[in-house]
């Protein structure tokens, strides 16, 4: 078994627990104090005993996301391949964290679908009209309801290896819970060895739709991890705004003060929205050195 490989499918933490292509589980730990692993990895493993093992390293990775605490950036998953930022009228969800999403999404070339929660609730045709502006950009926007239609995410997911994204209290879980009927109580008995008596999701964790599909779960967000962009890059990320890349007097320009800016200009003649620039400016300021 050594040099043996394996999925991370549950990551808490400093443990975690993998699966091989065979089908079997292990508790996995890191040498030293090594963190820069996440669900969704392909990894190498080395055996301890018959349930534990030690993972050596990660192999290439098609795409990986963070989430920002404080100042620190940490993985939230690797491999995935569409990101499905759930929304919910109630508790007021988060635009910005919406916005940063689809940065995100884009700089790591993952398509990006929004996810409009809780369809029931008399609020949310207010969030739907606010939220059509997204899909002028090219971006799905699905009004599901987790404890009635959670069917219809069905077609979307297929053939992807999905990540749920959002604040807590968007109903992340219980759509999971909804799309994995009885097979999210038996994955959940794998996790309780991490994750004991706890009623939130504290830690992602991948399921099998089926042969072809994949969902991870992912804790409750507050901020979406942005700082391994370059500020230089970000124009190429804006749907909206990628056609005025190359048009501003410097290359290096971050559409602040810069004279002779293109985005400003665009923003000032109305042919882009003024938020967008505000927006732009925001994270272009928070990954300035």
């Amino acid at each position: 078994m050594s040099k043996a490989t394996a999925q991370i499918i549950t990551s808490y933490g400093r443990r975690y627990i993998v699966r091989t292509p065979q089908g079997q589980t292990f508790d996995a730990t890191t040498r030293g104090k090594r963190v820069d692993f996440a669900c969704g990895d392909e990894v190498h493993i080395s055996p301890i005993n018959a349930e534990q093992v030690v993972i050596e390293d990660y192999l290439p990775r098609t795409s990986l996301l963070y989430r920002q605490d404080a100042f620190k950036s940490k993985l939230i998953a690797a491999n995935v391949t569409q990101l499905l930022v759930v929304l919910a009228a109630v508790p007021s969800p988060s635009e910005l964290l919406l916005q940063r999403a689809l940065l995100a999404a884009e700089a790591a070339e993952i398509r990006a679908v929004i996810v409009l929660n809780k369809a029931d609730l008399p609020e949310t045709a207010a969030w739907a009209q606010k939220l059509a502006f997204y899909t002028t950009l090219g971006y799905p926007l699905l009004t599901v309801s987790a404890l009635a239609g959670a069917d219809a995410l069905r077609p979307v997911l297929q053939g992807q290896t999905n990540i749920f994204l959002g604040q807590s209290g968007m109903g992340k879980s219980t759509l999971t819970n909804a799309l994995l009927g009885n097979a999210a109580a038996r994955v959940g008995d794998i996790s309780t060895r991490l994750d004991s008596g706890r009623h939130t999701t504290t830690h992602a964790q991948l399921y099998d739709l089926d042969a072809h599909t994949r969902l991870i779960d992912s804790p409750g967000l507050q901020a979406f991890g942005l700082h391994h962009l370059h500020a230089t890059d970000l124009l190429h990320y804006f749907p909206d705004l990628r056609g005025l890349a190359g048009q501003c007097r410097f290359h290096n320009c971050r559409h602040q003060q810069e004279p002779g800016c293109a985005v400003k200009a665009a923003a000032a003649a109305g042919s882009i929205k003024p938020e967008r620039l505000a927006f732009l400016q925001a994270v272009s300021a928070e990954l300035m050195p």
